[in-house]
Order: C-alpha cells, then structure tokens, then sequence
C-alpha cells in the first residue's frame, strides 16, 4: 500500500488550525492526489514537545468504511484529535506550535481465527500489528507503534486492547472474543511543522 502520507500529515495540521480559527470543516482540497480517495481506515495522532519528550495529546481514527474516503476520514479524526478526544481538553490554536502531527494508515484488518488463545503468540508479532478487540457491541483498537512505545509484552497488549474495547483485560482468552490484527503505514513530522517522514517502529 503506498499513499501521499506527507501530504495526509500537511492536511491534517491545516485542518485542526483552519478549524481552530473558524470553526468549519476544511474542504476537499481540488488538488488531492487520486490515492486519497480510496477506503482505508486512518489515525490522527498529537504529541506535545515537552522539554525533550513527546507527550500524548490526542488520538482519534476511523477503521476502514465503505461510506468514507481515506482523504475526508483524515479530515474528520483530524478535528476529533485536536478537539473531541475525552482524555484531554482541545488543543489550542497557539499549542499547535509545539505539536507534532502524525497520521497512521491502516491496512485492512484481518480477523483471527484460532483454537486456543495461546495460538495468538505465533500470529501476533509487536510492532507490527495493531489489534482491534470485540465482544458484543464493544470494540477497542490500539496502534501497532503503541506495544512498542509502552514496552508491553504480547500479554500486556492483549489485555490492553481487552480494556480499550472497556472489556475485562484477560477477556482475549475466551474464545467468543475477536481479535483482529492489522498494519499501520506511519507519517509524522520530526518537529513541530517540521519535515515528515514515513516512521519506522522499531
């Protein structure tokens, strides 16, 4: 999968500060690259520069949908980032100044279909995947660069997503719970507006 990542990352930062001053949504820009327009699901993520240290600011995504492109889900978690995330309060139009956008695009997820949850050690591998777990109408999905960023072990992200879907955390080893993986293609900027690269978790 190869998409305009840098130009989904200018996007995004563009949308959360025109929205900031405006309060509109940003259009679809008539120049967009055709790729964009494809069904994909997408992650906007913040993180504030504090010190030497990025912090989380905000996060919010779409899982792939028929009904929506992967240009406008940008546009959409964009504001959701910056603004509905409820862990934290709305970004601020001067904070954008220490804020680092990075956009994550997800490939389609991949139900795992086992016998026993212990089989979940050999088809999972962190860094790689990220997992969406379902039980009922709760769901939860947590970022392939999450596990590596918090040093879980493939138990921990397990109970994690369990928890993120508001599940009890060993709840992935009963059998009627879903668990599905996927991958993510990272952008992000180095600084704040600053240059953008296709990020690598390692």
């Amino acid at each position: 999968m190869s998409y305009s990542g840098e130009y989904l990352v200018k996007l995004a930062r563009n949308t959360i500060e025109t929205y900031l001053v405006t309060h509109s949504k940003l259009k679809i820009p008539d120049d967009a690259p055709k790729d964009l327009f494809d069904q994909s699901g997408v992650f906007v993520t913040l993180h504030t520069i504090e010190g030497s240290r990025e912090k989380l600011r905000g996060c919010i995504g779409r899982i792939e949908s028929p009904r929506s492109t992967l240009i406008q889900s940008t546009i959409d978690s964009a504001i959701d980032a910056a603004i509905n995330d409820p862990r934290f309060p709305s970004v601020t139009l001067n904070e954008m100044k220490n804020v680092i956008v990075e956009v994550t695009i997800l490939t389609v997820p991949q139900l795992l279909e086992i016998n026993d949850p212990k089989d979940y050690f050999n088809l999972i591998k962190i860094g790689k995947h990220g997992l969406i777990a379902e039980r009922g109408h709760f769901r939860g999905l947590l970022l392939p660069q999450v596990a590596v960023e918090q040093r879980w072990d493939l138990e921990s992200y397990l109970d994690y997503v369990c928890m993120k879907a508001n599940l009890p955390p060993n709840i992935w080893r009963n059998l009627d719970t879903k668990i599905s993986i996927f991958e993510g293609i990272i952008y992000s900027e180095t600084t704040p507006n600053g240059e953008i690269i296709k990020r690598i978790v390692e």
